[in-house]
């Protein structure tokens, strides 16, 4: 392996992470609404609020941008190693961990007050397996036309992830990655368990 292979392979998981952290939701929301997105409806920096507070087209833009945080890193170290491999593959879990990180916890905004990591992990998955995306996508959309809220097809997208990633992927450490997405995606909606509990969770659609 040469010298430059191996810088490639050290700097990527942090690259994952600066790229993770990029925050569209505030960068893209100015551009659509003076309203602040940290102070107004959930006070989250991801696409849902951004499109509750600054309209459908910032939330797609924001969406994109938060999904491409997790395609890019994990495309470029898919490049590096054999995903075949079992070193390969705690390698990619690795990246995708790193860019799902920066996203919950972004650099530039002194490591708080960060997405809930959604579309991040789709992104990440996207490259890793996409029949697990493809299927994990179908359970979300099933269940925001069932329940009408974003959180509840979140949460669910999220509990079948790890089974659906091993079934795929028969890999213990994408697998395992997967369940560490599950758990923070969980945590990070623990307010919105708490509204859907007390049955004032808002929905998508009046």
């Amino acid at each position: 392996m040469t010298s430059t292979a191996i810088a490639a392979r050290i700097s990527i998981p942090f690259i994952a992470y600066l790229l993770g952290s990029i925050p569209w939701g505030i960068v893209i929301a100015p551009f659509f609404t003076s309203r602040d997105i940290r102070k107004q409806g959930s006070g989250n920096i991801g696409a849902t609020n951004v499109r509750r507070i600054a309209g459908s087209k910032a939330g797609a833009l924001v969406l994109t941008g938060d999904i491409l945080k997790g395609v890019l890193p994990v495309y470029m170290a898919m490049r590096l190693v054999n995903i075949a491999h079992p070193l390969g593959q705690l390698y990619i879990a690795i990246i995708a961990l790193a860019a799902f990180l920066g996203h919950l916890y972004p650099l530039y905004l002194g490591c708080k007050d960060g997405g809930k990591g959604v579309a991040t992990a789709l992104g990440c998955i996207l490259v890793i397996s996409p029949f697990t995306a493809v299927i994990t996508v179908l359970v979300f959309v099933l269940m925001v036309c069932i329940s009408n809220r974003v959180s509840v097809a979140s949460l669910s997208a999220s509990a079948v992830l790890p089974l659906v990633m091993w079934k795929a992927t028969a890999a213990w450490s994408l697998t395992a990655g997967a369940v560490i997405m599950a758990i923070f995606v969980f945590f990070r909606h623990k307010n919105n368990i708490l509204r859907l509990l007390h049955g004032t969770e808002p929905a998508i659609w009046k």
